[in-house]
């Protein structure tokens, strides 16, 4: 009887211990908040620091980063966490970059103009969305280029037979 209760504490403990450490991964340990620079007054401030935070890492944090934030959204799809997670996935030339997820992510605030965070989740949707823009942009431009070169070469060739 005493080993099962002594069993019984040691797994409360655990448990009490990993829900301690996924609210310290989530809420307390905030490598964007730099130890002498302002403390985030709200979870807008808190995610715009993140942001700049994030587009700072090299790619093998930036990957441990995505791989963390994906855990704490996949436990916990707060607004706080469904932000996060869409501006670490749209950021530009990432190996994990996915539009199309952020934008999935971000939909339940877009949807509810009374969220807390719904101006900065339609910020968010609005940056992929012109990102996604000028790539389409920039694909056109491309395949004009190529064009204009495949022309030019055929009437260069054509010059040369004449």
């Amino acid at each position: 009887m005493r080993r099962a209760a002594l069993l019984l504490m040691l797994m409360a403990g655990l448990i009490a211990a990993g829900c301690s450490a996924l609210r310290s991964l989530e809420a307390g340990s905030e490598p964007w908040v730099r130890a002498d620079g302002p403390r985030p007054a709200s979870d807008r401030d808190s995610l715009l620091m993140y942001f700049e935070y994030v587009r700072k890492l090299q790619a093998p944090e930036l990957a441990r980063e995505h791989d963390a934030v994906r855990q704490l959204y996949a436990a916990s799809r707060s607004d706080f966490n469904r932000v996060r997670y869409a501006m670490l996935l749209s950021i530009p030339g990432a190996a994990f970059n996915d539009d199309a997820r952020a934008l999935e992510a971000l939909e339940p605030l877009l949807r509810n103009p009374d969220a807390a965070l719904h101006n900065l989740a339609f910020m968010v949707s609005a940056q992929i969305q012109e990102q996604r823009r000028g790539q389409g942009l920039q694909q056109k431009l491309e395949a004009l280029k190529s064009l204009e070169k495949n022309l030019i070469e055929r009437d260069l060739g054509g010059v040369k037979r004449k």
